[in-house]
């Protein structure tokens, strides 16, 4: 595999990654607010949608035809960051999936040296080349799906890819109670 084969292939994972997470939830689960910021699942996917649209369309002079209202002049703050009562769940995915295959498309085009220009980095910092925009999205796509598992254990108590994760110890609710409690009276010898 070629370079740039390898920075799409871990994209693309990550995406998938990201997606898995509201697998077998409610829509209420999917975009409830989880932390004090209000994140949440399908706001998560939402936003790593409207990112890579920019990042792979604007940046390199191949807009897409996808509406993001979220970042009109008037839209509330934060618009991009959660499910709007008027947005489905179909929608985000359908969005996720659009925006991907808009950047996808944009990847095999161009060669990893392909210049583009971020317009919202400042200085020389905004002159930047396909890979480092791919390397980008592969880590903002990592970082959000990291938040995706904390989210989702919050939520049902499901810890990495699912059940056949070998990454995940393997524990009953009593062990993992256990190990927590474990894990929490060492923290309490540091106060």
């Amino acid at each position: 595999m070629d370079d740039k084969a390898v920075l799409l292939n871990y994209l693309q994972l990550r995406r998938a990654d990201l997606l898995a997470k509201i697998d077998g939830l409610s829509d209420y689960d999917a975009r409830r607010p989880m932390t004090p910021t209000g994140t949440s699942l399908l706001g998560l996917i939402k936003h790593v949608a409207s990112v890579q649209v920019g990042y792979f369309g604007e940046v390199f002079g191949r807009p897409s035809d996808l509406e993001l209202p979220w970042f009109a002049e008037d839209a509330p703050l934060d618009a991009d960051m959660w499910a709007g009562p008027a947005e489905s769940r179909a929608d985000i995915i359908a969005l996720h999936e659009a925006s991907a295959q808009h950047s996808d498309a944009t990847i095999e085009l161009l060669p990893l040296d392909a210049p583009g220009e971020v317009p919202w980095w400042s200085g020389e910092r905004r002159h930047v080349t396909l890979q480092q925009i791919l390397v980008h999205m592969c880590v903002e796509t990592a970082r959000h799906a990291g938040h995706a598992d904390i989210l989702r254990e919050l939520i049902d108590g499901q810890a990495g890819n699912g059940t056949q994760d070998a990454n995940v110890s393997h524990r009953t609710t009593e062990e993992w109670a256990a190990y927590r409690a474990e894990l929490e009276a060492v923290a309490r010898g540091f106060r």
